[in-house]
């Protein structure tokens, strides 16, 4: 089992999620946060005064996945994601060893 941590674009959520329903995932976690890379914010001005904003709004989407799955799901995040503009976001797959459905007591990929 991987996990798939990504990193988006607010208004890429509903293309994304449209993605992954299409290869049968269902199962997401989705977290309003804030953050910069390579973006560094940018500067507005309020009120005559000019200030930063370092933290921009994104969206991060969360999903435990068999390992069959993990490269579709990938594939179609970064293809629902790219704008081919700077802040499009990130995707990080990491290893899960253990998952449990508290309900029903399943383990390993029928828990997920």
């Amino acid at each position: 089992m991987k996990r798939i941590e990504a990193i988006i674009k607010p208004f890429k959520l509903q293309e994304v999620k449209e993605a992954l329903n299409e290869l049968g995932i269902q199962g997401m976690t989705v977290t309003e946060v804030k953050g910069f890379g390579r973006q560094k914010g940018h500067k507005e001005i309020y009120r005559g005064s000019e200030y930063t904003v370092d933290f921009l709004p994104k969206i991060k989407i969360d999903t435990v996945l068999p390992d069959e799955q993990v490269k579709p799901a990938v594939e179609a995040i970064i293809k629902a994601a790219k704008t081919g503009k700077i802040g499009d976001g990130k995707v990080f797959v990491s290893t899960i060893d253990e998952a449990w459905r508290i309900r029903t007591d399943e383990q390993g990929d029928e828990a997920v």
